[in-house]
């Protein structure tokens, strides 16, 4: 394996000392770039881009030839898991993903099997050797996979939900029956995310995006209890250097101490979060990811860097901070204001790592 020439990412997790704060965007391969929207087509569809090994390492390496960019993450989806679990993934037009068979009976979950990563998500673990080759030590390559809480709200609900009826009717009514789903999708991502350190990712993510509708005791006992497991059974070295893991539940500010005493590296902030504020609180455990809100990419480069300032003076000096968006970036978001806020990350924070 090549040589990492920029592993500033890398040691802000491990909080070891930078020139510049580490910057990468969540969603930073995607629709706001028109050069992904031409791979999209050329592939046919989501799907067929995420299986296509040549394809899925096309655009991961797409928003790096734009911007200077201190990390890549693979491109995937966090429903390869469950779909490798014979649940049949589509994705339906304005509608987001649906499967063909919900796991919404303890029936349905005691039949599920827990995929072997390199054989069921082959395709996957193709495109994780792809573009660890093809970045030729150019930047760290993230791994991720979605965190058992949330792919089972997918699993169970048959897709995307807002009021996450038929999971939360389970989670009072049945809930062993959930803890039993959760505990075969925390053993499936282990083995998951495991093989993609096993095929060249030097980093990984848990993404929770659903933590967030749970009540605070729900949250420990459904969502948080399974990073847990997942973070105890993770290959935390590779390559002679660690492997750090960011938890990153959206809507979880609340229990950011919580999450910092599972051993994780990181944790992910959305916007709701005042960086000052979490610093004071788990600073001194783990580093923190984030956390300006995606719509500041709709503004002006002189407002964008200003909000770029206001955080970076929020978190303070020293290392310990990989500065991202709260989410996602959004597909209607101007490709030159993501490459100032970038530019904005790297030239405003020199003065905080003297």
């Amino acid at each position: 394996m090549a040589e990492l020439k920029n592993d500033r990412y890398l040691r802000a997790l491990l909080k070891e000392p930078v020139d510049v704060t580490p910057v990468w965007m969540m969603r930073q391969a995607g629709r706001y770039l028109p050069e992904y929207r031409a791979t999209r087509a050329q592939a046919g569809d989501f799907m067929a881009l995420c299986r296509n090994a040549e394809l899925a390492c096309e655009v991961t390496l797409q928003p790096l030839r734009r911007y200077d960019l201190d990390a890549a993450i693979l491109f995937s989806d966090i429903l390869t898991v469950p779909d490798a679990m014979g649940l049949g993934l589509y994705f339906e037009a304005g509608e987001g993903p649906r499967f063909e068979r919900p796991t919404d009976t303890i029936d349905a979950i005691k039949k599920l099997s827990i995929p072997d990563p390199e054989d069921d998500l082959g395709y996957v673990m193709r495109a994780v050797s792809t573009i660890r080759r093809e970045l030729n030590g150019q930047v760290p390559l993230i791994g991720f996979s979605g965190s058992p809480w949330t792919l089972a709200t997918y699993m169970v609900e048959g897709g995307s939900s807002k009021a996450f009826e038929k999971i939360k009717r389970m989670m009072y009514a049945e809930p062993a029956a959930l803890h039993m789903l959760l505990d075969k999708l925390a053993d499936s991502v282990v083995l998951y995310l495991n093989a993609q350190v096993a095929n060249g990712a030097q980093s990984l993510m848990i993404f929770d995006s659903w933590g967030g509708a749970l009540s605070h005791a729900a949250y420990r006992e459904f969502s948080l209890r399974y990073m847990q497991k997942i973070v105890d059974g993770l290959t935390r070295f590779a390559d002679g250097r660690k492997v750090p893991v960011t938890l990153f539940t959206k809507g979880g500010g609340l229990w950011l101490e919580a999450m910092a005493e599972t051993g994780c590296d990181a944790l992910g902030l959305d916007w709701t979060v005042d960086i000052a504020d979490a610093r004071r609180r788990v600073g001194h455990k783990v580093a923190l990811q984030g956390n300006m809100d995606p719509s500041v990419l709709y503004a002006q480069p002189e407002r964008i860097a200003q909000e770029v300032e206001t955080i970076l003076a929020g978190y303070g000096e020293g290392s310990g901070h990989v500065f991202n968006l709260g989410h996602g970036i959004h597909q209607f978001a101007d490709p030159e204001h993501a490459g100032e806020f970038v530019k904005s990350v790297h030239e405003l924070s020199a003065k905080y790592h003297k």
